[in-house]
């Protein structure tokens, strides 16, 4: 992207896998120029699959925009050329092993020392202190450890989320604090040292589970397709094998929902379900009410009856559902493998139309930037 609101940004990125990438792809959709620094075999995300016109969906997701460098950073000429781009660098992010940047020589403290203005992102599994500080962890790992998955499946099983969470909202957080970094730095023209890691995001999404475990020292319930603490809030089967999940937030719509939906308007007043408390505790007596008439209707005509009501529904579709979506964006772009049809980013700029950068070969922009920034 050419152009955008951090265009002449320069962004100096040692990363692999998905966390760090999903940050700086954001940052290169905004007009910022990412160097993304790779070893000789290249970002290991590149191999997880082969489901983008035989290269990396992965890849090809996180990595758009961005400028390919080969470095064997402990090799002198290479280090010389990453010094020549951090002396120059708005941003710098890595998600090395632990400890790996430390023993380089290009920890935040010492990189800030040399540079006030810099802004630098770590990103990390557990942090950068504490007893799991040295402790490798990847989004499975980190999903278990703060408890997801346990809130997470159905009451035979746990289950894990079906996307990389923990790396995505790890990305979308160090994103967020680069963002904020820049801005912050328009007013001072210091820098920051950032953090983020795995651990410390999903246990900020875990909140309300927390709370609630604590207040009565019982885990949470998995409930699959049911919600742990609003009733009814949930998915019901149709007369047509198919599934509906409807949500009731507030009483008028209770109230509203036995009229329209299960034509008994005495059900919303009756003690057992009077109000949401007493709905979640009386759950299996709602659920049978809502499955004999929902189980009498195909999905279509439900979901007739549920728009006509003004309930709030959604189809339980497949991924393949999913792309044939009606509301379902996408963007072309361009990889070392052919054209990828990917999810267009949730962001629309009014009056800007967005047009991704390539996805880069492994070490395409090598020479051209020995030549920039060595001469």
């Amino acid at each position: 992207m050419a152009e955008g609101p951090l265009a002449g940004l320069l962004v100096v990125a040692l990363e692999q896998a998905v966390a760090a990438p999903y940050c700086t792809s954001r940052l290169a959709d905004a007009g910022a120029r990412v160097i993304k620094i790779e070893r000789l075999e290249g970002d290991f995300a590149r191999g997880y699959d082969r489901a983008a016109q035989g290269g990396s969906s992965y890849f090809a997701w996180l990595n758009r925009g961005k400028e390919s460098l080969v470095l064997d950073i402990k090799a002198p000429q290479d280090r010389r050329l990453l010094d020549a781009l951090l002396e120059q660098a708005d941003v710098f992010v890595q998600n090395l092993a632990p400890g790996a940047v430390g023993r380089l020589g290009l920890g935040a403290a010492e990189l800030r020392a040399r540079r006030p203005s810099l802004i630098t992102c770590d990103i990390s599994s557990y942090g950068v202190e504490g007893p799991y500080a040295e402790r490798k962890g990847y989004d499975l790992l980190l999903q278990a450890e703060t408890g997801l998955v346990s809130v997470t499946g159905t009451p035979q099983g746990a289950g894990r989320v079906g996307v990389s969470v923990c790396d995505i909202a790890t990305g979308m957080y160090a994103y967020q604090g680069v963002l904020e970094a820049v801005i912050e730095r328009g007013r001072t023209g210091l820098g920051q040292s950032l953090e983020v890691s795995l651990f410390d995001s999903i246990a900020d999404w875990m909140t309300v589970p927390l709370l609630q475990a604590e207040a009565s020292g019982v885990d949470p319930a998995r409930l699959g397709l049911h919600h742990v603490s609003i009733a009814p809030y949930g998915a019901y089967a149709c007369a047509d094998g198919t599934e509906v999940l409807i949500s009731i937030q507030n009483e008028r719509e209770w109230v509203s929902f036995c009229a329209k939906v299960l034509g008994d308007p005495a059900v919303a007043p009756d003690p057992r379900f009077a109000d949401n408390s007493a709905r979640v505790a009386n759950r299996p007596a709602l659920n049978a009410i809502i499955a004999a008439v929902f189980g009498a209707l195909p999905r279509a005509a439900l979901i007739a009856v549920l728009d006509q009501a003004d309930i709030a529904f959604g189809a339980v579709n497949s991924v393949l559902d999913l792309a044939g979506h009606p509301h379902l964006r996408r963007i072309a772009v361009e990889t070392p493998d052919g054209p990828v049809s990917i999810v267009a980013p949730p962001l629309v700029r009014q009056g800007r139309a967005m047009s991704p950068g390539p996805v880069p070969g492994i070490g395409q922009h090598s020479a051209d930037i020995r030549r920039e920034f060595l001469g």
